[in-house]
């Protein structure tokens, strides 16, 4: 008897362990209940990753810096185009808080149509904040860290299953994209924001109807950067086809504060800075499929209680404990034009290039280098004008000196008729 009992229970250990690994992409939602709290790790000691999670301390993880200036413009980048996103009410999604964020799992039938090489099927989506001290996007871009960042994961069907995926290169895919503070609430976030309460405590899980999960995404998906890199939580498999939309999303400020306070993580503390810090590039290009900014404009990023330091080259991690401008929406010189962003009013009409993290300072760079051709070009004219001066008083000179010396200009004689006496002399 207790041997069938053993049996048993190593049947449904073994069942636990698989349910994890198929769904354990970036941030499961089936967390394991072992170790320090409720969680078997935290974003309170990502230092310690690599020891239970060698593949955290490889050499293509996430997130990462995206310089601008050293990026790859690649033309093969073709938009991303979505298929099945927009679900019907009637079709119920699970939404849970796993203690390291919250969770929405997605139908196979939401898919990447265009974008990449590949298939690849939806899993899941979820976010990652900060905190009402400072901003919490995984991602930063010119050293600039956003309110928040979306992660809608992926995997590619041909690998067989989700947990063959997760170990084969390219066998994952993660859209990302930024949130910003805004000047309105996000409809399109509303269905999802206004359920947080019901799974406030770690381990919570909820049914809410289905919407356009599209919505969730900037409008503009035909412009972004590509790269390879990692799941950026344990196990931080290093299988995901990275793309990071240059378009952000607005959300209200009352929003945000709603993600930053809402949810409970490890030993019922508030869920906040769920962000790994970025990691190093170790020779991967980041590729653009647009012209990206020329300057780059570095600000602090903030953390808890970490001094500045100065910004290591190759993009590693920097933080400060000072506010980093667009958490609380002030930050004038890049916050971007309203009519350019995912959310806010439906009714404004998108203005190509507005909105994106690095398009303040591509403006202001168009705009010199307008006023910068226009003074040449009148420079180029004045030239002109006095070259071809030049050239005809050339030619009149020419033409005065190749007269002859004796060549003078002969009097008018007058020769009258003779008279009828001199004819006779």
């Amino acid at each position: 008897m207790s041997c069938t009992r053993l049996g048993l229970s190593l049947l449904l250990l073994a069942a636990l362990g698989w349910t994890e690994d198929e769904h354990g992409s970036e941030d499961s939602s089936h967390p394991k209940k072992k170790g320090p709290g409720h969680g078997h790790w935290s974003y309170a000691d990502k230092d310690e990753w690599p020891l239970e999670f060698p593949d955290c301390g490889g050499q293509m993880q996430s997130p990462i810096n995206i310089d601008t200036n050293s990026t790859i413009f690649s033309h093969e980048l073709q938009p991303v185009v979505l298929a099945g996103y927009n679900l019907d009410p009637s079709e119920r999604l699970s939404l849970m808080n796993n203690g390291h964020t919250v969770v929405l799992r997605l139908p196979g039938s939401l898919t990447i149509a265009s974008g990449y090489p590949q298939e690849y099927r939806a899993m899941q989506l979820h976010l990652h904040w900060g905190s009402p001290e400072g901003p919490g996007s995984e991602h930063t871009v010119d050293g600039r860290r956003y309110d928040g960042e979306i992660h809608v994961v992926y995997y590619n069907p041909s690998s067989g299953s989700i947990k063959e995926a997760m170990r084969q290169p390219g066998g994952l895919a993660v859209l990302a994209a930024f949130l910003q503070v805004g000047p309105e609430d996000n409809v399109h976030y509303q269905p999802l924001l206004e359920q947080l309460h019901k799974v406030q405590e770690e381990g919570t899980e909820r049914t809410v109807a289905g919407f356009n999960i599209e919505g969730l995404l900037p409008t503009n998906l035909s412009r972004y950067y590509r790269y390879s890199g990692s799941l950026t939580t344990p196990p931080c498999y290093q299988t995901v086809n990275w793309t990071v939309f240059n378009q952000t999303v607005l959300l209200s400020k009352e929003q945000i504060s709603l993600l930053e306070t809402t949810l409970q993580g490890d030993d019922d503390k508030d869920l906040q800075n769920n962000f790994r810090l970025t990691q190093s590039l170790h020779g991967r290009k980041v590729l653009a499929n647009f012209q990206a900014s020329l300057s780059p404009r570095r600000v602090p990023l903030p953390d808890d209680g970490v001094p500045p330091v100065t910004p290591a080259p190759d993009g590693a991690t920097e933080r400060s404990t000072a506010e980093a401008p667009g958490s609380d929406g002030s930050d004038a010189p890049v916050t971007p034009a309203l009519e350019d962003t995912a959310g806010g009013s439906t009714d404004k009409a998108p203005e190509e290039g507005a909105g994106c993290p690095p398009c303040a300072d591509s403006e202001k760079q168009l705009g010199f280098a307008l006023q910068t051709a226009e003074v040449l070009a009148g420079l180029f004219g004045v030239l002109f004008a006095v070259t071809a001066l030049a050239f005809l008083i050339y030619i009149y000179k020419q033409q005065s000196q190749n007269r002859r010396p004796d060549s003078h200009p002969k009097p008018n004689v007058i020769y009258t008729a003779a008279t009828t006496d001199e004819n006779a002399a």
